[in-house]
């Protein structure tokens, strides 16, 4: 071929037009561009003199072979010189070897004949030692002489792929999430070349649990070397999130190289039970007498005040504790505490009460334990919450009403209560007369916070309550025109089959079934607007709906495993719910829903307590929340999520806060003022 090339343009047109094999023109002359030269020579008379040489852009060192290592296999040779050659030279003087075998090459020539592009018939092969040899016999065009050379590289080492993976019984083939693993781990991984198996170990492949380490693995290779079996030494934890790691490290036999590869699993569930099985009554019992810790042994010691989460130091919460005082007569009733303990608390915390931080009546959502000043919530958050307020009169009223009016005690403590609960302003709430309540109040930033409460949400109670004050009433019209305008009060639309008459589509965080229905009871509740009972019970379905739906393909959500409220979460805090699902599972929503769901919530919570309660259940009852699809599993405690936990069951299971709070006469009068039927 190399007599069939003349000088000039014509050679290149005439040779390029009869290759078969070869790169097109622009190609050649992008790998000859971008070919580094060492340095441009000056040309000494008669003698021609070598530039560089590349292997595709890859400039091999013409001194060192040791740092020729990594040359593609797929690419043209190019070697410059710094005169035009006599091209019917060429052929016999550039020789390829590889064991001393002559490798083809076909040969076209650029630069205006200065540089030849010796292109291999075949690809390289990985991780080979070649040598180019370049004969003393190729000359100049002008006659001038070279005296030769010989440059050895090996090429890179070439890619290890994987061709196929799975995981026990599932082919991974794209994004879909891998669950329900067998915990008795087996992996089958089919690679492009045979393995070094001496680069197969638990330090290059791993399965490592979101929660800590994985089990030591096993590796069997086939006969072929292709096909790797990995399996775990001992069982891996139950609905867990575990990561296959295929590190780099992982090498063929010839060398080739692996691209890292992490491939995300999870486990099935271990159905066996974590705890010997009791009676549903036995067991809700236990539930509550386990939740009730946290307003008992966990309670505030200065005050016997909640806290507000198992972590907040001296920060006690309004609200929750509003919720504690109602778990303090679910431990009396149930007999968790004496009558007499019970009291001794009560008085500690009505006591604490009457000292601490109040605005126009109100208390602030968080208090200093120790001294009751206000610890501010937010920036502009430090004065009256009118809301947290309301859930701490509730509970206030409720304990009022169960005191025995006969016991010289009780009664003093009843008419202690009576005093807190005269001294709130709702009235003041309104911001100057306006048809809506106001959530905050400071005196340093006044109306700064400016949220004014509008439904529908969780505070419901707070109107009921204001409408009832004896003191500081708000009129009907507040109810009407603030509370019950807003572009997301009525609904009517059906979500996963039923029918939700008020608030946001779908329903919303289920704690708006729970907060103001601890002591209101919503079994024959009903306005102008909703059956409060139809609302409850359909928010509660929807919100179960949708966790058997799972449109977010979430892993673990099921009839038994449901549950969207506010609740941390593996980032923080977020009010989960349908429509800001997160993977998250939080305990007390459908535990809470028990008056709502006695069926579906009795399922989900046997399945906390015995499938998962080796995951969830802790000192104080069911951790906060969960999500499988991230490996996390929370180990806090929120008293608002608490609370609700132990009273509502105990609603389920004899209306105990419902029947006191409803006695109240003031709650009766405000309830008829907004037009309820109760």
């Amino acid at each position: 071929m190399a007599e069939g090339f003349r000088s000039g343009a014509g050679t290149l047109l005439f040779n390029f037009s009869i290759m078969n094999k070869s790169c097109l023109p622009f190609l050649l002359l992008f790998f000859l561009v971008s070919c580094k030269k060492d340095n441009d020579p000056v040309t000494a008379e008669k003698t021609l003199q070598l530039s560089s040489i590349c292997v595709g852009t890859y400039n091999l060192d013409l001194q060192d072979k040791e740092k020729n290592k990594e040359a593609p296999v797929d690419s043209p040779i190019v070697i410059s010189f710094s005169a035009a050659l006599d091209t019917t030279t060429v052929r016999q003087a550039v020789i390829l070897t590889k064991d001393a075998q002559v490798v083809p090459l076909q040969y076209f020539y650029l630069d205006n004949n200065k540089a030849i592009s010796a292109q291999p018939l075949q690809a390289l092969e990985n991780n080979t030692a070649y040598k180019l040899s370049i004969g003393n016999t190729i000359q100049g065009k002008e006659q001038e002489k070279y005296p030769g050379i010989e440059v050895e590289f090996v090429t890179q080492k070439g890619a290890l792929t994987i061709v196929s993976l799975q995981i026990g019984d599932q082919p991974v083939t794209g994004t879909e999430r891998i669950g329900n693993v067998n915990r008795n781990l087996q992996i089958e991984v089919e690679f492009s070349h045979p393995l070094d198996l001496e680069t197969v170990n638990n330090d290059n492949i791993k399965v490592v649990s979101a929660r800590g380490p994985g089990a030591p693995l096993r590796f069997a290779a086939s006969p072929d070397g292709k096909t790797l079996t990995i399996t775990s030494q001992e069982p891996l934890e139950h609905l867990n999130k575990y990561t296959l790691f295929l590190l780099s490290l992982v090498q063929g036999a010839a060398g080739e190289v692996l691209t890292g590869r992490n491939q995300d699993f999870y486990t099935a569930v271990d159905p066996a039970p974590k705890f010997p099985l009791l009676s549903d009554e036995a067991l809700l019992t236990l539930v509550q007498e386990q939740t009730f810790k946290y307003f008992w042994d966990f309670a505030h010691p200065a005050s016997g005040m909640a806290h507000e989460r198992d972590n907040s130091g001296d920060i006690v919460t309004s609200g929750g504790s509003g919720f504690g005082l109602m778990a303090i007569l679910v431990g009396i009733e149930r007999n968790f505490i004496s009558r007499t303990e019970g009291m001794e608390r009560l008085v500690k915390i009505i006591s604490f009460l009457e000292t601490a931080d109040r605005f126009h009546g109100a208390w602030p959502h968080w208090l200093n334990g120790s001294t009751g000043k206000v610890v501010p919530f937010s920036a502009n958050d430090d004065g009256g919450d009118l809301v947290e307020t309301s859930f701490l009169v509730q509970g206030l009223l409720t304990v009022r009403q169960y005191l025995n009016p006969a016991n010289a005690t009780e009664l003093q403590l009843a008419q202690r209560i009576t005093a807190l609960w005269e001294g709130v302003e709702w009235d003041w709430y309104t911001r100057g007369g306006k048809d809506v309540l106001y959530w905050h109040w400071s005196p340093r930033v006044e109306w700064a916070m400016n949220f004014e409460l509008r439904g529908y949400n969780e505070a419901l109670i707070t109107y009921v309550l204001a409408a009832s004050s004896p003191t500081h009433p708000i009129p009907a019209s507040v109810y009407r025109n603030g509370w019950a305008q807003s572009s997301h009060f009525v609904n009517g639309k059906s979500f996963y089959g039923m029918r939700l008459p008020l608030g946001f589509d779908y329903g919303g965080p289920l704690f708006f079934a729970h907060y103001s229905f601890l002591g209101l009871d919503p079994r024959k509740l009903q306005d102008t607007y909703a059956s409060y009972w139809e609302q409850n019970v359909n928010h509660t379905l929807i919100n179960r709906a949708h966790a058997v739906e799972n449109p977010g393909k979430y892993v673990g959500y099921g009839p038994q495993n449901w549950g969207f409220t506010a609740s941390d979460n593996q980032e923080g805090y977020s009010a989960h719910s349908p429509t800001n699902d997160l993977g998250v599972i939080t305990p007390t929503a459908a535990i809470s829903s028990l008056p709502y769901t006695p069926e579906y919530s009795m399922e989900a919570l046997r399945f906390f307590y015995y499938t998962l309660g080796d995951k969830t259940w802790g000192p104080y009852g069911f951790y906060d929340a969960f999500n499988v699809t991230r490996g996390w599993f929370g180990k806090t405690y929120l008293a608002i999520d608490q609370g609700p936990i132990i009273v509502m069951i105990e609603n389920h299971r004899s209306a105990l806060l419902w029947n006191a709070f409803m006695s109240a006469p003031e709650v009766k009068t405000g309830l008829t003022k907004l037009n309820f039927t109760y």
